[in-house]
């Protein structure tokens, strides 16, 4: 990756969404910027700053002369919790709140004696973050928006006007959450054909018309219209029509993914050092790894955010044990909704030779290990393409938002995936996991997962792979536009 001069830099603002699963993207692609010349200042909310600092190390954050951190407050009474906060007073907080300490930042920047970096020449913001398109315009730079979605899940979220107009928003009553109303099939989005109601983003299901998060994501969707490009963390061949679909609506839109393998064309170990994950990661769990055969493993991560109650989390467990397949699974301490998440130790005991239990791991290193068979997966979009990236296949138990969309397209569309009902039963697991790991569907999916690898890699190699040309578009067709 070519880089330009040093005199007089440009200089990208990237601020991520407040979780886990949108700050790495940002990073990864803050790091591309910067490894092509970009002064990047990545700005974090006050409370993950302050996590990444414990998770990481004191002077993990110290950065670059041309990579700095800065933080926001986001408006929520101050907390100690080692958790994600919660979605919709985060949502509703950084709306209302973000935008004066935002310019308030850029100011600073932008007093170059005292800040001692190059002017802000354009601002990189997740597309749930768009109050920073005002203070973009007011300055008169181009503003991306970063969906951190998949391309389908914002296609989805496109759609949620539409879904009010027609009238399947809101619901009619709380039954029609169970009484099939939500099998409904619709034909009239063009690039999800036939897809159902309920595997499009869940903050639909809802009977309340003033429901917060639906109502945001047709303010933050409607904005994405003004931005100078949106990007999106996806590669061609994957979303294709979902893509064409997406041109008709919106500015420009770059496909850059997937990032985690851009970003391995970066040949800086200073960069390198730079790490965003919320949780301190147990590199035991690659060593564990080591010791086991090819496709024999199947990895078990709900991400960030999903929190399941404590039965739930027992079926899973006997589910697993019950499977006789050996498993990594990660628990977070949080992940028990309201309570401590305790396992019984008979399952405990029964599993301690075939399992191996954490609260965090270095993800993209686990799912590349040749001993992963599978994964099952809440479908968060940055598990479901690393997962695709390394040719694994998937067991889904969509959580929320887009990450039923996404395990419809894997299930339906791309033939990489099994969806685990909502209602989870040990049985069900069982089967289903020996399904994935040792079962003849799975073998398809593996097949059909490494020939989606394939295409990936082609997407993200130099030269000539789309998202490789993509980014150098991106910089010189928007970026460098001021």
């Amino acid at each position: 990756m070519g880089s330009i001069g040093n005199h007089n830099k440009p200089h990208a603002v990237c601020i991520p969404y407040p979780a886990q699963g949108h700050i790495n993207p940002m990073l990864k692609l803050a790091k591309i910027l910067n490894h092509k010349g970009f002064h990047i200042t990545f700005v974090n909310n006050e409370y993950n700053h302050r996590r990444l600092l414990k998770s990481r190390g004191p002077d993990s954050l110290k950065g670059l002369p041309s990579f700095q951190f800065e933080t926001i407050p986001d408006g929520l009474p101050p907390c100690d919790a080692d958790s994600t906060q919660d979605i919709a007073a985060l949502c509703e907080s950084t709306t209302k709140t973000c935008l004066g300490p935002f310019k308030e930042l850029l100011a600073k920047l932008n007093d170059t004696c005292s800040s001692n970096v190059p002017p802000v020449s354009c601002i990189i913001s997740d597309g749930c973050m768009s109050f920073t398109l005002a203070a973009a315009q007011e300055l008169g730079i181009p503003e991306v928006f970063f969906w951190t979605p998949s391309a389908c899940g914002l296609l989805g979220y496109m759609h949620y006007h539409e879904l009010a107009k027609k009238g399947y928003f809101p619901l009619k009553d709380a039954s029609d959450l169970t009484n099939g109303y939500l099998e409904t099939a619709l034909d009239w989005i063009p690039g999800m054909k036939d897809i159902r109601l309920r595997d499009l983003p869940s903050f639909l299901r809802s009977t309340n018309p003033d429901d917060f998060l639906f109502n945001y994501l047709i303010q933050e969707t409607n904005r994405s219209k003004s931005v100078s490009a949106i990007v999106i963390n996806t590669f061609d061949p994957l979303e294709k029509e979902v893509l064409e679909s997406l041109q008709t609506l919106l500015p420009p839109v770059y496909t850059i993914g997937p990032l985690h393998f851009l970003v391995k064309h970066i040949e800086d170990k200073n960069l390198e050092r730079l790490g965003s994950n919320l949780w301190k990661e147990d590199p035991k769990s690659v060593e564990w790894l080591d010791s086991k055969k090819p496709n024999s493993v199947v990895y078990v991560n709900f991400g960030s955010i999903t929190v399941m109650t404590a039965n739930q989390l027992v079926e899973f467990a006997w589910g697993l044990a019950n499977s006789q397949i050996q498993f990594l699974w990660i628990i977070r301490p949080d992940i028990v909704s309201g309570e401590e998440a305790i396992l019984p130790p008979e399952f405990v005991e029964e599993t301690k030779e075939r399992g191996m239990l954490t609260s965090w791991c270095p993800q993209e290193q686990v799912l590349s290990h040749p001993a992963i068979g599978g994964f099952l997966t809440h479908s968060g979009w940055n598990s479901t393409l690393e997962s695709i990236g390394n040719g694994v296949p998937m067991i889904c138990w969509p959580f929320f938002a887009e990450q039923q969309t996404n395990c419809w397209f894997k299930c339906t569309q791309w033939g990489i995936g099994m969806e685990i009902d909502n209602n989870v039963k040990r049985d069900e697991v069982e089967s289903l996991v020996r399904e994935l790991i040792v079962g003849e569907k799975g073998k398809d999916m593996k097949k059909k997962a490494m020939e989606w690898k394939k295409l990936t890699e082609e997407a993200a190699a130099k030269p000539t792979g789309s998202s490789y040309v993509n980014i150098d578009k991106l910089i010189n067709e928007i970026l460098l536009k001021h």
